[in-house]
């Protein structure tokens, strides 16, 4: 999947985990999916994180773009240093878990679908709950990315429901909106944004509307 716009776009918020926070939690409890708080902590903050697009995307000569899951995979894979492997493969998992939560729309009219995304999902998180590194921390660690690589789809339905469920006083989603926005550079998006309260900043864009 690749941007298709010409300038960076940043999102902003003071309240932006404090939203995410409340809203993962609600839709946890939706699910019933059982959560270890440590996991809940970083649901939210991938949440955050990706809310600006130069975290999500990365910088290539054409742009921003987003590498193909399997050539993360292979260079997760060719890499000989442990902690290089270790920041391709969350980076994988966090990307398939977005996306499939995000995005599974798309994914239904494109050459992958939502199954892939799980599948690559699961196998990154999944690597990285059995060779943690050494420590309390990568013990702790190890206990998030074995119940996010055990749990996936259950997380993607979370996400997912994040996405249809987090409005805040309008009948639009932030993550949709924000989707929109990210995709086309919508300044009616944006301004719905703005609303309720995440200023977004444009910079120039190849493809924007009202």
């Amino acid at each position: 999947m690749t941007s298709h716009q010409s300038g960076s776009r940043v999102i902003t918020t003071t309240d932006v985990r404090a939203f995410f926070q409340q809203s993962v939690v609600d839709a946890i409890d939706r699910h019933q999916v059982s959560a270890r708080e440590e996991t809940v902590v970083y649901l939210v903050n991938l949440l955050a994180r990706f809310t600006r697009s130069e975290r999500f995307y990365e910088w290539t000569p054409q742009g921003l773009e987003l590498s193909p899951l399997a050539l993360l995979y292979g260079d997760a894979v060719h890499t000989r240093l442990p902690e290089q492997r270790r920041v391709i493969l969350q980076r994988l998992g966090d990307v398939a878990l977005f996306v499939a939560g995000l995005f599974a729309d798309s994914l239904k009219r494109s050459l992958v679908d939502v199954d892939y995304y799980i599948a690559m999902g699961e196998t990154a998180y999944g690597t990285l709950g059995e060779d943690p590194p050494n420590g309390v921390r990568g013990q702790a660690s190890a206990g998030i990315f074995n119940e996010l690589s055990c749990r996936f789809g259950d997380f993607v339905d979370v996400v997912a429901d994040v996405a249809d469920n987090s409005e805040r006083g309008n009948n639009e989603d932030v993550l949709r909106l924000y989707e929109l926005w990210m995709r086309t550079g919508s300044r009616r998006a944006a301004r719905k944004l703005r609303e309720v309260g995440i200023e977004v900043t444009m910079g120039s864009a190849s493809n924007t509307s009202h």
